[in-house]
C-alpha cells in the first residue's frame, strides 16, 4: 500500500516519528509524497532521500542534539550576551549547524535540491513573516524569483524549523518577475517555523488520485501528542518568556481542525513530556521517544483499511464540507 505522508513539527519530539515510519514499513507501506513541518520537515526530507526507519534511528540515537546550539563566545556572556544576540540577530542561535547536518545526510543519499528528487515528492512547510504568509517550498520558490530545482532541500528545511526567538530567520532577497533585485532597504524577506501558521498540513494532499489505478490515495497524518500537559513553563525572565510564548504558540493551533476531522486519518503519537526545544535529550529518551512512535503506529495501523479511509475521507473532508471542524455540540467525530 501507498501513502502520503504528513509530518507534525515539535522540536526534538520528531525523534518519534522515526518509530511510526518504522511501524508503516513493517506493513508493507511505502511512502509516494511526503510534507511536514518544523522537525516534521527533517524527516520528511530523509524519507523522501531515501532513508529507512532503521536509518533514521541510527542517526538520532548517536546525534549529539544540544551541537545544534552554537553562537559566538561574546553572545554567551550571562544575561547581556543572549540579550544582545537577540537585539542583533534575532534568534538566540544561528541554525548553521543544524542546516549543515542536514546538507550531510542528504548527500550521503545522493541528494541536495529539490531537483534531485521526483517532482511533488516533497513540501515542506515555512512561514514568512515580513508578507504574513504560509509557504510551502519549493512550490511558492518562484514568488521569490528563485528557481525551485536548484534550491537546496537542507536551507527549506532550516527555514521551517527557524523557531522564532530560538533560532535566527532566514533572510532571502526577493527578487522582481524581470529577475532584477528590489532597492536593498525593501527587498529582504523573512523566513521562520513553519509551525507558526501550520504546523501538521493534512491539507498538502486533499482527494490525489493514483492515476494509474484511479483510486484515491491515502493521507495519513503522524501527530505529536502530549504537549507537556501539567508541567507550566517556569519563567524568570525575558528569554525564558519567550520561550514559553513559542512553545504555547507551536502547540496550540490545529488541534480543533485535527481532532474534529481526521481522527480517522492521524497516527496519535505520545511525547512522552519532553519539550519542543529541550535539546539536551538524553539517549535513553530519544530511544523511548521512538518506541512510543513505533508503538502508536503499530496500533494504527493494525485496525486501518483502505475501504474505511475512503468511507471516512468522503464523509468528513469531502469539499465543500470545509467547516466541519465547527461540529454542533454533541457530534462525534
Amino acid at each position: 500500500m501507498e501513502i502520503n505522508a504528513v509530518f507534525e513539527g515539535g522540536g526534538v519530539r520528531g525523534i518519534a516519528l522515526a518509530g511510526a515510519i518504522h511501524a508503516a514499513e513493517q506493513e508493507g507501506i511505502t511512502f509516494h509524497r511526503v510534507a511536514g513541518t518544523s522537525s516534521g520537515a527533517i524527516v520528511a526530507s530523509l524519507v523522501a532521500a531515501g532513508y529507512t526507519a532503521e536509518e533514521m534511528k541510527d542517526i538520532i540515537l548517536t546525534m549529539p542534539f544540544s551541537s545544534f546550539l552554537k553562537r559566538a563566545s561574546i553572545f554567551n556572556i550571562k544575561w547581556i550576551g543572549p540579550a544582545m544576540r537577540l537585539l542583533l540577530r534575532k534568534g538566540l542561535y544561528s541554525g548553521d549547524a543544524l542546516e549543515y547536518w542536514i546538507d550531510e545526510l542528504l548527500r550521503k543519499k545522493g541528494v541536495r535540491t529539490f531537483g534531485d528528487i521526483g517532482k511533488d515528492r516533497l513540501r515542506i512547510i515555512a512561514s514568512d513573516i515580513t508578507n504574513g504568509r504560509i509557504v510551502v517550498l519549493p512550490d511558492d520558490l518562484h514568488q521569490y524569483g528563485i528557481q525551485s530545482k536548484h534550491f537546496p532541500i537542507s536551507k527549506a528545511v532550516r527555514m521551517s524549523t527557524s523557531i522564532p526567538y530560538f533560532f535566527d530567520p532566514v533572510m532571502m532577497r526577493e527578487q522582481l518577475k524581470s529577475g532584477r533585485k528590489k532597492p536593498f532597504r525593501k527587498s529582504f524577506t523573512y523566513i521562520v517555523d513553519g509551525g507558526l501558521l501550520s504546523n501538521f498540513p493534512l491539507w498538502l494532499f486533499e482527494d490525489e488520485t493514483d492515476p494509474r489505478t484511479k483510486r484515491m490515495v491515502p493521507t495519513i497524518g503522524f501527530q505529536l501528542v502530549g504537549k507537556n500537559e501539567g508541567q507550566p513553563h517556569s519563567i524568570h525572565g525575558l528569554i525564558s518568556m519567550l520561550q514559553a510564548m513559542v512553545e504555547t504558540m507551536l502547540s496550540a493551533h490545529d488541534e480543533r481542525y485535527i481532532e474534529q476531522r481526521n481522527r480517522f486519518r492521524t497516527i496519535k503519537i505520545p511525547t512522552l513530556g519532553v519539550g519542543v526545544t529541550q535539546f539536551d535529550v538524553s539517549e535513553e529518551m530519544s530511544l523511548a521517544l521512538y518506541q512510543s512512535g513505533e508503538a502508536a503506529g503499530q496500533a494504527f495501523f493494525d485496525q486501518w483499511t483502505y475501504t474505511q479511509y475512503e468511507h471516512m475521507f468522503k464523509q468528513y473532508t469531502t469539499k465543500p464540507n470545509i467547516h466541519v471542524q465547527f461540529s454542533k455540540k454533541g457530534e462525534d467525530h
